[in-house]
């Protein structure tokens, strides 16, 4: 990313931590900013003087039960609408988009197939979707791109095997094209922190992401700050073996793997490879939800391995809280007994319980994800993941 990077500047340490609370957590009471960061009251005053006259927080209407009752104290709050950013999610498929909020509440979307993959063209194809975005929202402040596969310092696509892509600079081109600040990352990555500062993670000292679609997807976050390690984005998911005695072998991933026993590419491949019939993902939940003898077999294995690597994590990661996100945890309501089964065959009988939600997250919720990734940028006033 650029220097000509927005963000909320000039504000003291002390003042973006009140500003990022309200953000996240508003409208909150002063007392409660307080109490959150550890302020005293005379250090709160100090602190919020200069954002809200600034106009970065606002002070909401003092109800009148609050008069009644003694409490004339404005909560403070963001104004969400104040400013817009653009999100993108790129598939081998198609590219698609959205508009979101300060707080990431999306207010538009669209998307757009591929027919080709030559980043020359899709970069001009993000300019157009962002052109046609600013037709309503002119003063987009920042875009934000999620890729499956490895990303560099937030800039260069290093590997995506979905396009085929090697060490692509897409923020730069994209950049250039759109005079935006643009910041690229893994779509998982993008996920994680958008469930992290706005969703299910908020507030969450240890938060895992298990994400399953086209591949297996995973994070972890710890102090509110996303674990990042050598091998991100090049498919964890291919050597995380679950049954190294069984399991499908399919083209991907090796026998008995998570991306072998859970992907939805997968499962689609056991089904078809078992009756010569090409059926989507969609229908096997259902006739699996309805009997139908080899779909159950499938995803209950499926169900079976889920339930084993989220055990997994909970025994080695320890998280307050486990996410599964993704297309394909729609199995997860399918076959959720199975997968409790599993978890409970897989944990030590003292365990305390998984806390497990689960999310199905279609592509636009995956680009809100990259929509987040700009808002971090404005709001951290750094390019840093």
């Amino acid at each position: 990313m650029s220097a000509r990077t927005a963000s909320w500047l000039p504000l003291s340490p002390g003042e973006r931590a009140v500003a990022i609370e309200v953000l996240t957590h508003g409208p909150l009471s002063r007392s409660e900013i307080a109490k959150r960061l550890s302020l005293s009251p005379g250090s709160l005053t100090r602190l919020t003087k200069p954002l809200i006259e600034s106009g970065l927080l606002v002070e909401e209407a003092t109800t009148a039960a609050s008069l009644r009752q003694g409490r004339p104290s404005q909560p403070l709050d963001i104004v969400a609408g104040s400013q817009n950013f653009a999100g993108f999610k790129i598939t081998g498929d198609a590219v698609y988009g959205v508009v979101t909020t300060l707080r990431s509440e999306i207010v538009a979307r669209r998307s757009e197939p591929l027919d080709t993959h030559d980043p020359e063209e899709i970069a001009d194809l993000l300019h157009r979707m962002t052109t046609g975005f600013q037709e309503s929202f002119p003063c987009l402040a920042g875009i934000g791109i999620g890729v499956g596969g490895n990303v560099r310092h937030r800039a260069t696509v290093v590997a995506n095997a979905f396009l085929g892509w090697e060490e692509v600079p897409l923020a730069e081109m994209v950049e250039g094209r759109t005079g935006l600040p643009v910041v690229v990352d893994s779509d998982v990555a993008a996920l994680i922190e958008a469930e992290a500062w706005f969703g299910a993670g908020r507030g969450l000292d240890r938060f895992a992401v298990l994400t399953i679609g086209a591949g297996i997807g995973y994070g972890l976050m710890l102090g509110g700050r996303l674990v990042r390690t050598g091998e991100d984005g090049h498919g964890v998911g291919k050597r995380w073996i679950i049954n190294a005695n069984g399991g499908p072998l399919t083209p991907e991933g090796e026998r008995g793997s998570a991306t072998a026993l859970l992907t939805i590419p997968s499962i689609c491949y056991q089904v078809r490879a078992a009756t010569g019939r090409d059926v989507t993902y969609e229908q096997i939940l259902a006739a699996a939800a309805s009997g139908d003898p080899l779909c159950s077999r499938v995803i209950g294995e499926a169900a079976r391995a889920l339930g084993t690597l989220v055990a997994q994590i909970a025994n080695f990661a320890m998280p307050e809280k486990i996410l599964l996100a993704g297309e394909g945890v729609g199995l997860a309501d399918v076959a959720g007994g199975v997968v409790h089964e599993a978890i409970l065959a897989n944990r030590h009988p003292m365990a305390d319980p998984v806390p497990l939600e689960t999310k199905v997250s279609d592509f636009h919720e995956w680009a809100r994800g990259a929509a987040v990734l700009a808002i971090q940028v404005l709001v951290l006033g750094t390019n840093e993941g």
